[in-house]
C-alpha cells in the first residue's frame, strides 16, 4: 500500500493518542520498505530495514502503534515476549520458534486473501452440494402423500437462510489432532505421516444448515486454491514484509554472572536473538525462510534496567531509540473522547444491550482524566491501562443492575456523579502512602 507518512501518522493518530515521535518512526521504517520494492534487485538487497527501540512506561501506546502500522498495510505480524524464550540448550521456546510463528501467521493471512478471492464459485457449489442434503432430509421426513422435492427446490431456500435453522447430518474431515514433541515446540500429526497414501477419514456430523453451509464453502474454498501458490507467497511476505514486535526486552537486559536460574532468559537470549535480528536463515516446515528484511520492533519500560545494559551487539541491531511520554491529563481526555475505539464509545455501546443509555458530559471526562493522571502519580504510572481501572469502579453499579428488562434509561455521568462514585477509590490511594 503506498501510504505517504503524513496519512501513515493521520491512520494511527485514529486510535493512538500522542506520541508523535514513535508514529513519526515507525511511519519512516513503513514508508522506507515502500521506496526499497521500487529499487532494481541489485540495490534492493543492500538495503535492510532500521529497527526500532521503544522505551516507555507500560499503557503508552508502544505495542498498539506497532499492531495498527501492521494492520494498516495488512503485513505479517506477530507480538513476542522476550522473557518467553530460553537459551539454546535449555528446556523452553528458543528464538527461532518467533521465525516459524511469522511465516505460519503469513501464510494464514496469505490463504484468506485466497479463499476470499474464489469465494463466489465456492458458494456455488456448496449450496447445490447443500441442497442434495436438505432434500434428502425433507424427503425422508415428508407426510405421506406429499409430492416429492427436488435438489433445485431447496437451492433458493439455501442461498436467502430459509433452513438456516435446521438440522442436518453431514461428512466432514476426520483430521487427528497435533501432538506437541516438546511443550510449546513442534507439532507431529500422525495422520499425515503418510500423505495421501491413506484415504480421507470422515465423520458423521450433525450440525444446522446454517453452520453446513460454512464447512462446505470452506471445503470447496480449498479445493479451488493452489495450496503451493499460497505457501509461496506465504514464505515471501514474512520475508518481505514481515514485523516482528518483541515485548518486555527490558527483562532480559543486564548481566548476570550466575550460571542457570534466571539467566537462562536473560544474556543468552539477547545472544540468540542477534542472528535473527541481523539476518540469518531460519528452518521452517515450508523451508528455508531469511530474516533479513524482516522489521524488528522492540518496547519495554526499562524502569530497573536501561537500554544500555543490553549487550552492545544487540543495540547495534536497533539504530533506532525512540521515548514514549507518560500520559498527562490532556492526553487522558483525548483518549476518552477522540479514538474510532474511545473507552466511553466502548461502555455506552455495551450498557446500550441492556437499554441503559450513558451519556458523558465534558466536565465528567475531565474529573475522570484528571484521578486517573493522580492515582498514575502516586502508585504506578500503568498509563493508558488506568482509565479502564477508574472506568470499572465508576460504572461497577450501573453495570450490575443493568438486566434489559426495563425500557431504554439514560443515566447522565457528570462532575459530582464520578467524585460520588470515586471518592472510596481516591480515599485508598491516598491512604496507601502511610502503609509500609
Amino acid at each position: 500500500m503506498n501510504l505517504s507518512l503524513k496519512q501513515i501518522v493521520t491512520e494511527l493518530d485514529k486510535y493512538i493518542v500522542g506520541q508523535d515521535k514513535a508514529k513519526r518512526a515507525v511511519a519512516v521504517a513503513l514508508r522506507n520498505r515502500y521506496r526499497r520494492s521500487k529499487l532494481s534487485l541489485d540495490l534492493m538487497e543492500e538495503v535492510t530495514p532500521k529497527n526500532i527501540i521503544m522505551k516507555g512506561p507500560t499503557g503508552v501506546g508502544k505495542t498498539e502503534i506497532a499492531r495498527r502500522l501492521a494492520r494498516l498495510v495488512k503485513a505479517p505480524f506477530i507480538k513476542v515476549e522476550a522473557t518467553k524464550y530460553t537459551e539454546v540448550g535449555y528446556v523452553g521456546r528458543d528464538v527461532e520458534s518467533m521465525i516459524r510463528d511469522l511465516v505460519e501467521c503469513s501464510i494464514h493471512l496469505v490463504r484468506e486473501e485466497y479463499m476470499a478471492s474464489v469465494n463466489e464459485r465456492a458458494e456455488f457449489t456448496a449450496y447445490k452440494r447443500l441442497s442434495r442434503v436438505v432434500c434428502t432430509a425433507l424427503n425422508t421426513n415428508r407426510a405421506e402423500g406429499v409430492e416429492e422435492i427436488n435438489p433445485n427446490q431447496t437451492l433458493e431456500g439455501i442461498a436467502s437462510g430459509v433452513y438456516d435453522e435446521m438440522i442436518i447430518e453431514i461428512d466432514v474431515k476426520d483430521v487427528p489432532k497435533a501432538m506437541e514433541i516438546v511443550p510449546g515446540g513442534a507439532e507431529i500429526n500422525i495422520g499425515s505421516i503418510f500423505g495421501d497414501m491413506m484415504p480421507k477419514r470422515t465423520k458423521k456430523k450433525k450440525v444446522t444448515v446454517k453452520e453446513a453451509k460454512k464447512l462446505y464453502i470452506e471445503e470447496e474454498s480449498e479445493k479451488l486454491i493452489d495450496e503451493d501458490a499460497v505457501v509461496s507467497e506465504g514464505v515471501r511476505r514474512a520475508e518481505q514484509e514481515g514485523i516482528i514486535f518483541i515485548d518486555e526486552i527490558d527483562k532480559i537486559a543486564g548481566k548476570s554472572d550466575k550460571k542457570g536460574g534466571p539467566d537462562v532468559s536473560r544474556e543468552g537470549v539477547q545472544r540468540d536473538i542477534l542472528p535473527i535480528v541481523e539476518g540469518c536463515t531460519v528452518q521452517t516446515k515450508y523451508g528455508m525462510v531469511k530474516t533479513d528484511y524482516i522489521l524488528f520492533i522492540a518496547a519495554g519500560a526499562f524502569h530497573v534496567s536501561s537500554v544500555s545494559d543490553l549487550i552492545p551487539e544487540l543495540q547495534g541491531r536497533f539504530p533506532v531509540l525512540v521515548e514514549l511520554s507518560s500520559l498527562t491529563k490532556e492526553d487522558f481526555i483525548k483518549i476518552l473522547t477522540t479514538p474510532k475505539n474511545a473507552i466511553t464509545l466502548q461502555y455506552t455501546t455495551l450498557l446500550e444491550v441492556d437499554n441503559i443509555k450513558l451519556v458523558f458530559t465534558p466536565d465528567a471526562i475531565e474529573e475522570i482524566a484528571s484521578l486517573s493522571e493522580a492515582i498514575n502519580e502516586r502508585t504506578e504510572d500503568i498509563g493508558a491501562r488506568r482509565l479502564h481501572t477508574v472506568m470499572e469502579n465508576l460504572l461497577e453499579d450501573i453495570s450490575f443492575n443493568a438486566s434489559g428488562d426495563y425500557p431504554l434509561t439514560e443515566v447522565v455521568i457528570d462532575k459530582k456523579y464520578v467524585q460520588d462514585h470515586l471518592q472510596q477509590v481516591v480515599n485508598s490511594q491516598n491512604l496507601r502512602k502511610y502503609i509500609l
